[in-house]
């Protein structure tokens, strides 16, 4: 009577891994194999490849304009500027003298 009592302590670990068993194995039956799923998303994978390999080359290839840093706001400043209320600082002018 010893062991039956031993193994009803461990009935809800038991009853887990059964009902974790059985998910597993129905996922595995009824999920599509990988090369259907490749099949299908084949042309996605494509075009994103190729767009990437184009963002590649036009960073690679075109030249950034060379500024000065003093001068150029951050980006988005203006608009937080705006949004706050505060007045609009003054454009400083880029004349040599």
């Amino acid at each position: 009577m010893e062991i039956p009592e031993k193994l009803h302590k461990f009935i809800y670990r038991f009853l887990l891994l059964v009902l974790f068993s059985l998910t597993i194995f129905s996922l595995i039956l009824l999920t599509p194999r990988f090369l259907t799923i490749l099949a299908y998303f084949w042309p996605l994978f494509l075009s994103t490849a190729l767009f990437l390999a184009v963002v590649l080359v036009f960073v690679k290839t075109s030249s950034v304009p060379a500024t000065d840093a003093s001068v150029v706001d951050k980006p988005g400043e203006g608009l937080l500027d705006y949004v706050a209320g505060l007045p609009e600082r003054p454009v400083e002018s880029h004349k040599s003298e």
